[in-house]
C-alpha cells in the first residue's frame, strides 16, 4: 500500500467534520453531497473484500426509493448476495475514521480478515440515473486505483442488473453472460420460451401492461430490452424520467405507502399497472375497479401466486421437493392463512430486512421470498436446479418433461441473486398468461385483512428490543403485555412495535377485521409505545 498516495487521494475526498454513518441492509444513504469520502472508502474497501474472497465484488451508487437529492453505495459480494455481516462493520469503520487514521484502520480490516495485498482485484461499477451518480462513481474508482485494484464500469444499470453481472463472473459464465446483452438475451429467451405455449386467442387487451418507472434508471433498461420482445408483449413505460424528477409521486414505495396510484400515469378501469422503485429491485401492481376503487397487489400477493405456480408444476414433476415461503412480520395475515391453509405452503417468518429473508429462503429446495414492498425473488438450490435440467434432457413422461421445461425456463427468468423488477414482472406477466388469469382474479385469490402502519418519536429507539422474528417486545417492561390487551379487544387483529433500523422512531403495524378497527388498535399502541418507551413530542392523535 503506497501510504503517500493513499493520503494525497483521501484528502481530496474529505470526511465532513462530525458526520457519522452506519452501513446497513440499503447501504449508506445520506444527502448527495455528503457521501463523497464515504464512495471513496467503499472503493477502498470493495478492493479489500475481492483481494479477501479471491473473486470481482460490486459497488452500486444508488439511493433507491429515496428523493433524487439524497444517495448511496452498497457493495455486492461474489454470488451477487449483499455483503457479508463481518465486513458491514469495516464498512462502518471505515467511513467514520478520522483523515490520519485511515491507513491504520486499512492495516487492520487486512489484518482481521487476512486480505493478502499482493492478490488482483476486480470491482464491478454501477450507478442509477440520480444527477450526483456520475461524479460519485467516479470517487468509487479513485478508492479502487489507489489501492492497485482494477475495474469494470457498467454505467447506468439496474441495482439487480449489477448483482447479476458480479454472479455471471465469478460463476465463469455459467450464470450467464456478464454483459447487458447477456442478460436481456437470457431473461427474454426464457419469458418467450413460457408464453409460447398461450393460446393466441386470450385476447390482446390482457397482454397490455402500464409500467410506472419512477422516473429512473427502469425505464432506460426496460427501453433497451423491448427489441428483444416479441411484438405480441404490448409493455407502455410511464415516468420515464424525461420530464419529472426521481421518485417524486410516483414508483413503488409512494404507490405503495399511499395505496393511489401515481402521477403521470392514465389509469382507466381494470387495466394491469406496476411500478418500479427508483433503482428497479422492487415492484407493486395495482388497477382501479369499475367504480373507480384502486386496488393495490403487493410483494404479498406476489408470493402467492408464484407459489400457486410452482406448486403446481411439483405436482406434476412429482419430485419430493422442500419448497417453502419466507415473510417478514409486514405480511398480510391473509396471505400467511392462505399460504399455511388452503395452499399447504410452509411459512417461515424472519426480522426485516432482505438478508434475512435470502438468507432464510437458501435452505429449501425452492425458497420463495418477497416483503410485502415488493421486493423479493425465488432462490433455487443447486440439487433441485440440476434434477429440473436432468428432468428436461432424460424424462420419458410428456407431461412430467413438459412441467420439468416450465421449471426451467422460469429458473432461467427469475434473478436469484436479488429481488429485480424486470425479472419480477416478466414472471408475473408469464404467469398471468399461462393460468389465463386477469389482474382482478389474481387480486382475488384472498382479500386483505385492512391495517395501519404508524410511527412514534422516541428520544431512544434502542429502548424497544424484540424477539420472536419483530413481534415480541422484550423491553421496555409492560409494553407487550398493553399489546397483549390491545389486540384482544379486536377480531382478527394483531400488532407489532420494532424500532427503525435509521432513526428514532418506533414503527407499529396493527391489523383486524375493519380498517376502523385496525386504525383504532394502531393508535392505541402508539399511545402505549408513547407513554413507556419514551415519546418525544406530544402524544399521538387519532
Amino acid at each position: 500500500m503506497d501510504a503517500e498516495a493513499l493520503r494525497r487521494c483521501s484528502a481530496r475526498h474529505g470526511r465532513p467534520a462530525g458526520l457519522c454513518l452506519q452501513y446497513g441492509t440499503a447501504g449508506f444513504r445520506t444527502r448527495a453531497p455528503l457521501l463523497d469520502h464515504a464512495v471513496f472508502r467503499m472503493g477502498l474497501l470493495a478492493t479489500l473484500r475481492s483481494r479477501a474472497v479471491a473473486a470481482a465484488v460490486g459497488v452500486m451508487v444508488t439511493a433507491s426509493h429515496n428523493p433524487e437529492e439524497d444517495n448511496g453505495i452498497k457493495l455486492v459480494d461474489p454470488l451477487g448476495e449483499m455483503l457479508h455481516p463481518s465486513w458491514e462493520e469495516y464498512a462502518t469503520q471505515l467511513a467514520n475514521a478520522e483523515e490520519q487514521d485511515l491507513e491504520k484502520v486499512i492495516t487492520e480490516i487486512c489484518q482481521k480478515a487476512a486480505v493478502d495485498m499482493h492478490k488482483d482485484a476486480l470491482v464491478f461499477i454501477g450507478r442509477d440515473t440520480r444527477p450526483s451518480s456520475e461524479k460519485l462513481s467516479q470517487s468509487v474508482i479513485d478508492g479502487i486505483l489507489v489501492l492497485g485494484g482494477q475495474y469494470h464500469d457498467y454505467g447506468l444499470v439496474t441495482t439487480p442488473q449489477l448483482h447479476y453481472m458480479v454472479c455471471c463472473q465469478n460463476t465463469q459464465g455459467q450464470y450467464g453472460k456478464a454483459t447487458l446483452e447477456g442478460y436481456y438475451e437470457k431473461l427474454s429467451k426464457a419469458f418467450m420460451e413460457l408464453i409460447k405455449q398461450v393460446n393466441s386467442s386470450s385476447g390482446e387487451s390482457q397482454r397490455h401492461l402500464k409500467i410506472d418507472c419512477a422516473n429512473g434508471i427502469g425505464a432506460l433498461k426496460l427501453s433497451e430490452m423491448k427489441p428483444y420482445f416479441p411484438q405480441e408483449v404490448l409493455i407502455h413505460i410511464y415516468n420515464d424520467g424525461t420530464k419529472e424528477k426521481l421518485n417524486h409521486l410516483c414508483g413503488a414505495d409512494f404507490v405503495k405507502v399511499h395505496q393511489k396510484p401515481p402521477v403521470g400515469l392514465d389509469m382507466k378501469p381494470n387495466e394491469r399497472c406496476c411500478s418500479f422503485d427508483g433503482d428497479a429491485d422492487r415492484i407493486v401492481y395495482y388497477y382501479k375497479d369499475a367504480t373507480g376503487h384502486f386496488h393495490l397487489i403487493d410483494g404479498d400477493k406476489i408470493a402467492t401466486l408464484i407459489s400457486i405456480f410452482l406448486k403446481e408444476l411439483l405436482a406434476k414433476v412429482k419430485q419430493s421437493f422442500k419448497m417453502a415461503v419466507v415473510q417478514t412480520a409486514y405480511a398480510n395475515g391473509s396471505s400467511t392463512r392462505y399460504l399455511e391453509e388452503t395452499l399447504k405452503v410452509p411459512v417461515h417468518c424472519v426480522k426485516t430486512g432482505v438478508k434475512h429473508l435470502h438468507h432464510k429462503a437458501q435452505e429449501f429446495d425452492i425458497g420463495v421470498y418477497f416483503e410485502a414492498n415488493g421486493h423479493g425473488t425465488v432462490l433455487f438450490s443447486k440439487a433441485a436446479e440440476t434434477k429440473i435440467r436432468q428432468l428436461v434432457k432424460e424424462e420419458k413422461d410428456d407431461e412430467k418433461r413438459e412441467a420439468a421445461k416450465v421449471l426451467e425456463n422460469m429458473i432461467d427468468l427469475i434473478n436469484q441473486t436479488v429481488g429485480d423488477a424486470i425479472s419480477d414482472m416478466l414472471v408475473i406477466e408469464a404467469i398471468l398468461a399461462l393460468k389465463g388469469l386477469t389482474v382482478q382474479q389474481w387480486d382475488a385469490i384472498y382479500t386483505d385483512l385492512p391495517n395501519r402502519l404508524l410511527k412514534v418519536q422516541v428520544a431512544d429507539r434502542r429502548v424497544i428490543d424484540t424477539r420472536d422474528a419483530e413481534r415480541c417486545a422484550v423491553t421496555p417492561p409492560g409494553l407487550q403485555e398493553k399489546i397483549d390487551a390491545l389486540v384482544k379487544k379486536y377480531r382478527l387483529s394483531r400488532a407489532f412495535v420494532r424500532p427503525s433500523g435509521t432513526e428514532d422512531v418506533v414503527r407499529i403495524y396493527a391489523e383486524a377485521d375493519t380498517q376502523e378497527n385496525a386504525d383504532a388498535l394502531a393508535h392505541e399502541v402508539s399511545l402505549a409505545v408513547y407513554h413507556l418507551a419514551g415519546g418525544k413530542g406530544t402524544p399521538p392523535q387519532p
